[in-house]
């Protein structure tokens, strides 16, 4: 075995294109750019995007929608049922205040993130103290009517102002 004598797979490695090296080349001249005009010089690259001069697509086409994402806030969804399947197991304790860090600690939800938001899916027996961001008008009816309540932390909207 000689180190010298090693070298790749057949059709492994491609030779390099030599351009604008001569005519005997075959990419003499031109340099396999055409001739004349904007896009034959130096300096020049084609900007993703651009049309000759044509309006753009990107441009044509309307535009729509809004993403607040700096400002949106981030939060868990947790429905009825899943609170009270973690009743039945004995990870949450209903005569306790029930907030995001019992729910984490319950491992009802993996993280608190900016806060909890309790969705009225599902049935819940227990009297629950429960203290979150939001919650939905279903989810806090099926609470009050199992004897328990709900306390919200966002902060009170104005009369004004759209729900989310």
């Amino acid at each position: 075995m000689n180190l010298s004598g090693i070298k790749p797979p057949k059709g492994q490695v491609k030779t390099k294109k030599r351009i604008g090296r001569g005519m005997g080349s075959g990419h003499g001249k031109t340099a396999t750019r055409g001739s004349k005009g904007q896009h034959a010089g130096t300096g020049f690259s084609q900007k993703r995007g651009f049309e000759g001069g044509q309006m753009p697509l990107h441009r044509r086409l309307p535009k729509r929608g809004f993403r607040n994402t700096p400002f949106a806030l981030r939060l868990n969804e947790v429905n009825l049922g899943r609170i009270q399947a973690a009743i039945e197991a004995g990870r949450l304790d209903p005569a306790a205040p029930i907030d995001a860090a019992a729910l984490v600690k319950a491992g009802v939800v993996r993280r608190a993130k900016a806060g909890i938001r309790l969705l009225g899916m599902g049935e819940i027996k227990a009297k629950v103290a429960l203290s979150v961001w939001g919650a939905s008008r279903s989810a806090v009816a099926a609470v009050e009517k199992a004897g328990g309540s709900v306390t919200i932390l966002a902060p009170a909207r104005e009369a004004g102002e759209q729900a989310a």
